[in-house]
């Protein structure tokens, strides 16, 4: 069985990682990719990378025709407005923005400020990360990508919300330019970005919407810190546990819940230089790492997750949301192990 697969709003990097992607699925050829802006050109003069991979040329977003799944890289809005015309054009629509993340309307509201604009819609979307979601995912018809400091703040602390063990915690995210998206910015502007370690969001991010959605409302905040790294994403979460415990208990604990997930790898060895998660050797890859230390003097969990925030934090658990949803081996278009160095 192959799937024809459309992109839209593919000049973006996320829309490129789709691509690249979706080349190396065995079961996925690609139809259509629009650009509003860039339509006749060439996808391999914005993503040189895909040079002899990619030969489609940029086609309008209303050119696209009926395929079988469609993945939406649109401005945060527009995807929920336009929902009812791209599920006309496709059985399964993969919305990689934040407009269907939030299933309750007064969340959105409280976390995005504004009404949701098409709150009918809610009720059908799944969140599109599996290691939460992979029961609901079978035969959805409407996906939700994910937020990327959302994705590292959840699988950090997945396994210690579900073994009731946060009382408190305040998550430290560290982010890579890339999460500012392909077009410049006052703050991502080349000359203000680079070397720098500028804290943009000390509290109240939004993203942390998800996690409360994932794990109910935990008492949890984050602060988010742009530094000089293009990919990825690391979450340092400072746990104040419900009980003691011991690492020996985390090592049980983190197992337990990650062993049969194909993605999620426990990196928390005792030495070496890569004892701890690290996003530089994810670059490309949609693993996540995550990790967990215990201060013996105060009790506190450091838990650590790392992840592409291109990949695991957007394209590549669209991706293996989509496989899961349409009954594909997991995994399909999604080995590639990451980059060292990098």
């Amino acid at each position: 069985m192959t799937i024809r697969c459309s992109v839209v709003g593919g000049s973006g990097y996320t829309g490129g990682e789709l691509l690249r992607l979706l080349v190396a699925h065995p079961q996925a050829e690609i139809a259509q990719v629009s650009s509003r802006s860039l339509a006749g050109n060439p996808v391999s003069r914005t993503h040189p990378n895909l040079r002899g991979y990619v030969a489609h040329n940029f086609v309008r977003p209303e050119e696209i025709e009926a395929c079988d799944v469609v993945f939406l890289c649109m401005p945060h809005g527009e995807a929920s407005r336009q929902i009812d015309r791209w599920r006309a054009v496709a059985p399964l629509v993969v919305d990689l923005s934040a407009d269907f993340r939030i299933k309750d309307p007064d969340a959105y509201q409280r976390w995005y400020g504004e009404a949701h604009p098409n709150v009918n819609a809610l009720d059908g979307a799944v969140y599109g990360l599996p290691e939460i979601t992979r029961g609901q995912l079978p035969g959805a018809r409407l996906i939700s990508g994910v937020g990327c400091n959302a994705t590292a703040m959840n699988l950090a602390l997945l396994p210690l919300a579900r073994a009731g063990l946060i009382k408190r915690v305040i998550a430290d995210i560290k982010v890579g330019s890339s999460e500012a998206g392909a077009e410049a910015s006052a703050g991502s502007h080349h000359p203000v970005r680079a070397r720098t370690a500028r804290t943009y969001s000390p509290f109240g991010h939004r993203h942390l919407a998800e996690v409360e959605q994932a794990f109910g409302a935990i008492d949890i905040d984050a602060t988010i810190t742009a530094i000089d790294m293009v990919r990825g994403v690391l979450c340092t979460a400072h746990v104040e546990p419900t009980r003691p415990v011991e690492q020996k208990e985390l090592w049980k604990i983190y197992r337990g819940a990650y062993s049969d997930e194909p993605f999620v790898r426990i990196v928390a060895e005792r030495s070496g230089a890569n004892r701890f998660p690290d996003p530089r050797v994810l670059v490309g890859s949609n693993h996540a790492d995550v990790g967990f230390a215990v201060d013996e003097r105060s009790g506190r969990i450091v838990a650590l997750s790392a992840i592409d925030n291109l990949v695991k934090g957007a394209a590549g658990s669209a991706i293996q949301a989509m496989n899961v949803a349409l009954g594909f081996d997991e995994t399909q278009g999604l080995n590639f192990p990451g980059l060292h160095p990098a």
